[in-house]
Order: C-alpha cells, then sequence, then structure tokens
C-alpha cells in the first residue's frame, strides 16, 4: 500500500476525540497528513488525543456535524481532500435509555455528504456497524446477503440509512465513498464505563476486583478487532479506488463467545480466584455475529494481524498503567 498518497493531505476526523477516531488521527499524522479532529466531546475526550495535540499538522475543532452552521465553517477555513465519518451515537445503554437520539445522525450525514461534493472532497470513508444485519439469518453476514434488523433497532436503521446516503453520492453525484461494517473494535482508550463497550468493561470490572458481568448464558458470539487492525483496513479502504461504492465488513471473521471473552480476561489478570457473574437482562442484544471478509481481503487487501489473545494481553495492560477507580 502506498501510504505516501496521504502525505501533505487534509483529512478530516469527525468524531475524532473518540476510541477509533482518536487512534486513526494518529495514523494518519504518522504517515504524513495533516489532520482535522472534529467533535462535540458529548462522548470523545480531550485526552483522547493527548499525543497528538502538539503536532503541528494536528487541529482540533469543537462542533456538532449534525448542526450545519458548525460542521459548514470547517469546510469553509480548510481545503479537506479527505473525509472520515466516524461522529455518531455509540454504546448500547446509551441507544437503549434514549433510542431516537439515533436519527439525529442523520443530519450529519447530509451535511457531510453536502459539504464534501460542493468543496470537492476527493473521497469519504463512512463508519457503520455490523448492527446493520440486525439478528442474522445466516452465518457468516454477508454485504450483499439478508438483513434483519428489529423495526425498533433505531440504531441499526440509522446506519442502514446512512450506508444508502453515502453509497448513493458514490454512485449518482460523483463523490468516491465507501462504507464500513466493523464489527466488535476494542483496545486501548476504549469507553469502559456503564456506557461503554464489553472488553473495557470487563477489564474495568477486574482491576476493581470484581466479577465479570455476563448477562444470559454468556453463549452470544462477538467478533472481535484490535484497533491497530481497524485503522489499517480504513486506511487501506481510503487509498483504494477499488472499494468506491461498496459496502465492506471490517473483522476478523471468527465468533468468540462473551463467555470465553470473560475467562480470557480472567486468565490475563492473574486473577484466578475470580468467576463470571451470570446475570439475566431486560437486554435485546443480538445472539449472534460473525462476518464474512472476503471483501476486505480482495477489495482493501489486508488480513487482520492481532490474535484475540495478543490483542486483549495489550488492552488489559494498558488499562492496568493508566486505569484509576477514584
Amino acid at each position: 500500500m502506498d501510504y505516501s498518497q496521504l502525505q501533505s493531505k487534509s483529512v478530516l476526523v469527525t468524531g475524532g476525540a473518540g476510541f477509533i477516531g482518536s487512534h486513526l488521527a494518529e495514523r494518519l499524522l504518522k504517515e504524513g497528513a495533516k489532520v482535522i479532529v472534529f467533535d462535540d466531546l458529548s462522548t470523545g475526550k480531550l485526552s483522547n488525543l493527548d499525543l497528538v495535540k502538539g503536532d503541528p499538522n494536528f487541529k482540533f475543532i469543537k462542533g456538532d456535524v449534525c448542526v450545519y452552521d458548525d460542521i459548514r465553517d470547517v469546510f469553509l477555513m480548510n481545503d479537506i481532500d479527505y473525509v472520515f465519518h466516524l461522529a455518531a451515537v455509540v454504546g448500547v445503554k446509551r441507544v437503549q435509555e434514549t433510542p431516537l437520539i439515533c436519527f439525529k445522525d442523520i443530519d450529519g450525514y447530509k451535511n457531510i455528504l453536502d459539504l464534501s461534493q460542493i468543496k470537492g472532497v476527493k473521497k469519504i470513508v463512512y463508519s457503520s456497524s455490523s448492527e446493520a444485519y440486525g439478528e442474522p439469518v445466516s452465518l457468516p453476514e454477508k454485504e450483499d446477503g439478508v438483513h434483519n434488523p428489529g423495526t425498533r433497532d433505531t440504531y441499526a436503521l440509522t446506519k442502514l440509512v446512512g450506508e444508502n446516503m453515502f453509497l448513493g453520492y458514490n454512485d449518482q453525484r460523483g463523490l468516491p465513498a465507501t462504507a464500513l461494517r466493523f464489527f466488535n473494535v476494542y483496545g486501548p482508550r476504549q469507553e469502559s464505563s456503564a456506557y461503554g463497550f464489553v472488553t473495557g468493561v470487563f477489564i474495568r470490572q477486574l482491576l476493581d476486583g470484581k466479577s465479570p458481568t455476563v448477562y444470559g448464558d454468556g453463549m452470544m458470539t462477538r467478533d472481535f478487532i484490535y484497533i491497530d487492525d481497524n485503522i489499517e483496513a480504513q486506511i487501506r479502504a481510503l487509498l483504494s479506488d477499488k472499494t468506491n461504492g461498496h459496502v465492506i465488513n471490517v473483522g476478523m471473521g471468527r465468533q468468540t463467545t462473551i463467555l470465553d471473552l470473560a475467562e480470557k480476561l480472567i486468565s490475563i489478570s492473574g486473577r484466578e480466584d475470580i468467576q463470571p457473574a451470570f446475570v439475566q437482562s431486560k437486554r435485546t442484544d443480538i445472539k449472534y455475529r460473525c462476518p464474512d471478509i472476503t471483501k476486505m481481503k480482495e477489495l482493501v487487501d489486508y488480513i487482520p494481524q492481532v490474535g484475540l489473545d495478543e490483542g486483549l494481553k495489550r488492552t488489559f495492560d494498558w488499562y492496568k498503567e493508566h486505569y484509576t477507580n477514584s
């Protein structure tokens, strides 16, 4: 892959103060890009950007992508070559508490697309989600297969709307775009509060000397991909014309049960005296997740390199160094 294509290019990362966006900003700067992070800090954190805030090629702008005047000013004041659109409502608990909040993201889609076309952006990479599949009808989940989102699953429905909007601009208006369906990304800096994600939550519980909380029987499966592999796939998707107009799964291509995840982290923590705590819940989580990653291999030209055991150890070690329960 010719990463020199990023040299001196201006790249806008919406939602760039979040877990994934901050890692993406770091990598883009390493490749010589000029990076603008745009974030309203509703869930992102400025501390996630500590490693890049002194870089002369880095700029942070606070604003809401769903507010046209906010994001318009970013395009007016900067010549933007590429856009990674990650800004979105995130977290199962947050969505379940206020489900209609997801539809606000559609305003952000419209703003990014219209301004990108007006200003001649070379390409947009839209961050979608495996949740777009809903409860799978068959496994592995294929991009052109059956989608089965619940009619009340506002998060999944919003992601599907986004995919169609971005690829519609690619097909009908000549604005190059690709949509990446992220499966469960994990790694350093991921949100670990009750509004966070399962890997970070489990690690936080273990560091507090508590049992990882497993809902139901723990046999739900997810596909876990380490943050470095996710970032590599995003950048390759941006730089390859083959991805234009496509929806592409980004994952490892293998299932891991939530119980197995908990047991792996218990082992890594060295707390063999702790056992998973099984609890019942009214949450209606998807039972199974496993992507077909053929398109990622063929169009993105990438196979994830970090195995689950290694990735979990790296993640646990980071939390052990940085986490406090105060």
